[in-house]
């Protein structure tokens, strides 16, 4: 251990980065992946709902899980990570934020989670999965980056069925990806028995094309799809925009 943050102890090459919500932190490593602005969309779209239990898939360090928890004093939730050390930088920074109670970690491999952590267990699931496709890009060099920004053998497919097994009946699924792929994962959510209901595109600038989607479904719902109004996460002179703002808690 070369250094502590509170009672958190370091490992060489990890910091602490502030996560902007009411003190919380998490442990990251510079070349490991990190959480970005994709992360804070998905946890405020996800809206959990009071006394809820969630889980999320691929969680990395934990910006998802911790930001819900931190939104929703009142939410319990269960977080997957494949990666050993990346999992030991979430279990740590658990136990720094004082969410012991409220957030667990679990080193497995998603498409395991539901054998292991029950059918039919939660009302909320989330992930923000890995966007490339193996091969269909240069991949990143280091192991923890290329893991958690390239698919591997991980698909769309995989997720959203993992996801339907844990889902209670009427639960939902949120996620955010690519939008030029939105459609794998609207047809993979849709094959697994989630019904694709929310749908928001994610723009950068106002007149630019989408980069992301954010979207979620409801476990065994009726058809119908509704679009929300486009999220611009900066104006047109490049300042922030009044929802990134609320976003933040700016």
């Amino acid at each position: 251990m070369c250094g502590t943050s509170g009672d958190a102890p370091l490992l060489p090459g990890e910091r602490v980065d502030d996560l902007q919500c009411g003190g919380y932190r998490l442990i990251q490593r510079p070349d490991a992946f990190r959480f970005g602005t994709d992360s804070v969309l998905l946890a405020d779209f996800a809206a959990p709902k009071p006394r809820g239990r969630a889980v999320d898939l691929g969680a990395g360090t934990g910006a998802i899980a911790t930001l819900m928890a931190a939104h929703r004093p009142d939410l319990l939730v269960d977080a997957v990570e494949i990666q050993p050390e990346i999992a030991d930088m979430l279990r740590r920074s658990v136990f720094m934020n004082g969410l012991g109670g409220r957030i667990r970690v679990f080193e497995m491999d998603l498409r395991a989670a539901p054998d292991a952590l029950g059918y039919g267990a939660y009302e909320l699931v989330v992930s923000n999965p890995p966007y490339g496709r193996s091969g269909g890009a240069l991949e990143s060099g280091r192991r923890a980056q290329r893991i958690a920004r390239h698919e591997g053998d991980l698909t769309p497919a995989d997720v959203a069925n993992s996801a339907a097994r844990l889902l209670k009946n009427g639960g939902r699924f949120a996620v955010i990806f690519p939008a030029p792929r939105a459609l794998e994962m609207m047809e993979a959510m849709d094959r697994s028995g989630i019904a694709p209901k929310r749908v928001q595109t994610v723009h950068g600038m106002p007149g630019r094309a989408p980069k992301f989607l954010l979207m979620d479904g409801v476990r065994g719902g009726g058809p119908g799809l509704h679009w929300l109004p486009p999220l611009v996460l900066r104006n047109e002179d490049g300042t922030f925009s009044d929802e990134w703002r609320r976003i933040y808690r700016a």
